[in-house]
Formats: structure tokens, C-alpha cells, sequence
């Protein structure tokens, strides 16, 4: 029985394939002009002058560029005094939170030394299913003496469950061997934590201090329940004060002595969220490359 031969389609006929590398890279760049535009979009707001903004819409390039606004912020001493104060806040809360974080995961791996710890391991895991409100909170803050000092913004939230319980995972996955060689040398368990653990855990200690450090630096509702003295006041309470009430810098001054026009409260606000931006957009790149190793390292035990 003769078999039927198959015929080739005519190349006319035949659809053109896009290679998945281009697409995967049209995609992404699809995605991070999305990303990117609102960024630029402020940005370029920030140092546009009072005939940029007079039109219908903001050019991402503007025909006449100043940085008034930003001389303007940085003659303030309010912006400038809350940037200081949510620096120290940032790197204090986020050194406080690290070592009470990195100490309580490695001693609840060690759950045949320490009594107690699948107990303390069970309390943490429940503030991921149950917290207090926003009354409670306060109270106990209140009570604690806390109120219109900085620690009402470190202590209340000293350590994360969530980054407890990658870290805690991280711990478990070192080599016990590895450990027990260490401490076969005659090396303590302070010594072991600071000189085996901690140098093995690189990748997951700069993910986790990058998450108190964001959340530190971004926090501005415990600021507006806690602090009462607006000289106390971190960057992101004096952000809102600017964009969502439209409240002035109210040193007008300096400017006004130099003969020069006040910008526009437009570029003034969008200035002052660069500012606020910035440093986390600086610190993050350095970081971005321990976030896969030290997310998926600690949250899938080997």
C-alpha cells in the first residue's frame, strides 16, 4: 500500500516566529516604562519652572529646568531636621531589629538547648494570624511611657514574624556537622552565632535589614499617633503635611531676600517626595542581588 506523502507548506504560508528572547525583553521593558514613568513624571514635575506647569500637562523634559524647589527644601530647617531624624531612626530601628531578630531565630534552632522555644516559636507565629488594633496599641504604648519618643517607633515593632520565621529557616539550614566541628575546637555558642552563622547568613541579613530598614523609613502612621512634638516629626509625617494637605514650607524668607520667586507649591511637594525616595532607591541596588538567595534560602528548607 503506496504511503501518502506529506507536502511541505510554502514558505509564504508559514507564520514567523518571534524568538522568546525578545519577547521576554519587550515585556520587561514594557514593564519598567510603567514602572519607571510615574517616578520620572514626579521627578521632572520637581524641577519645572512656573511656565512649564502653566499648560495642560508636564513634560518629562522641561523646556525651562530649575531647582528652586530643592534649594528652597534644603533652606528649610524642618525638612532638614526630619531627614536627620528618619535616618536615625532608619539605621537604629533596623540595627535593634536585627539583633533581636537574628539572636531569637538562632536560639529557637536550638530547640533541644532551649526550654521553651517551640512555645516562644508558636507566640511569634500567632501575631501572623491575630494583632491588636490600633487602640490597644496605643494604650500599651502609652502605658509603657512611650509616647513622643522615638522608641514608640522602634519598639512596637522590634521584631517581624515573618522575617523571624525566614531567618529562623535560614539557621536551620546550615550543616549541623559543620557546627559541631566548631564546637568540638572548644567554641561556645556566642561564639559559633557571631563567627560561623552570621558570616554564612549574608544574603538573608541583607534582605531582612533591607525590609526594617524600608519599613522604618516609610512608616509615617505610628509617627502621627505617637509624636506629638512636630519637631519630632521623621521625613514621611512632613511629606504628607506637603502633598496631601498642601501645607507651605513657611520660610519664604531666604527667597524673597534674594530677589528670586518662590516656586510653584507643585514642584515644591514632588520635590520633597524625591527627597523622601531617594535614599531607599540608592541602598536598594546594592542589595537586590541577595533577594532571591536569601528569600527562597530561608523560606525552603534543603
Amino acid at each position: 500500500m503506496p504511503t501518502r506523502s506529506t507536502t511541505s507548506r510554502p514558505l509564504w504560508m508559514e507564520r514567523p516566529t518571534i524568538p522568546v528572547s525578545v519577547t521576554k525583553a519587550i515585556t520587561l521593558f514594557v514593564v519598567a516604562a510603567v514602572m519607571l514613568f510615574p517616578f520620572l513624571y514626579v521627578l521632572a514635575v520637581s524641577v519645572s519652572s512656573q511656565g512649564d506647569l502653566n499648560g495642560s500637562t508636564v513634560s518629562l523634559i522641561p523646556k525651562h529646568p530649575t531647582l528652586e524647589a530643592y534649594r528652597q527644601i534644603l533652606r528649610n530647617g524642618a525638612v532638614i531636621r526630619s531627614i536627620e531624624v528618619s535616618i536615625g531612626i532608619t539605621v537604629v530601628g533596623t540595627l535593634v531589629s536585627m539583633i533581636m531578630t537574628t539572636t531569637l531565630a538562632y536560639g529557637l534552632t536550638r530547640t533541644r538547648d532551649v526550654p521553651g522555644s517551640r512555645l516562644v516559636l508558636l507566640l511569634a507565629l500567632g501575631t501572623l494570624l491575630f494583632s491588636a488594633g490600633i487602640i490597644p496599641n496605643y494604650l500599651l504604648v502609652r502605658y509603657l511611657g512611650l509616647l513622643n519618643s522615638y522608641a514608640s517607633l522602634i519598639v512596637p515593632g522590634m521584631i517581624s514574624a515573618f522575617n523571624l520565621v525566614v531567618v529562623r529557616q535560614f539557621f536551620m539550614n546550615i550543616p549541623e556537622e559543620m557546627l559541631d566541628s566548631v564546637r568540638v575546637d572548644g567554641a561556645g555558642t556566642i561564639r559559633i552565632f557571631w563567627y560561623m552563622v552570621l558570616p554564612l547568613s549574608k544574603a538573608v541579613l541583607a534582605v531582612i535589614a533591607l525590609f526594617y530598614g524600608v519599613g522604618l523609613w516609610s512608616d509615617f502612621f505610628n509617627a502621627l499617633l505617637y509624636l506629638n512634638d512636630p519637631g519630632k516629626w521623621p521625613v514621611q509625617l512632613v511629606l504628607r503635611l506637603f502633598v496631601l494637605q498642601g501645607q507651605s514650607l513657611g520660610s519664604a524668607d531666604p527667597t524673597q531676600q534674594s530677589g528670586q520667586p518662590l516656586p510653584p507649591p507643585q514642584t515644591v511637594q514632588m520635590a520633597v517626595v524625591i527627597i523622601a525616595t531617594l535614599p531607599i532607591i540608592i541602598v536598594y541596588p546594592f542589595l537586590q542581588k541577595y533577594f532571591t538567595q536569601g528569600v527562597l534560602s530561608g523560606a525552603i528548607k534543603g
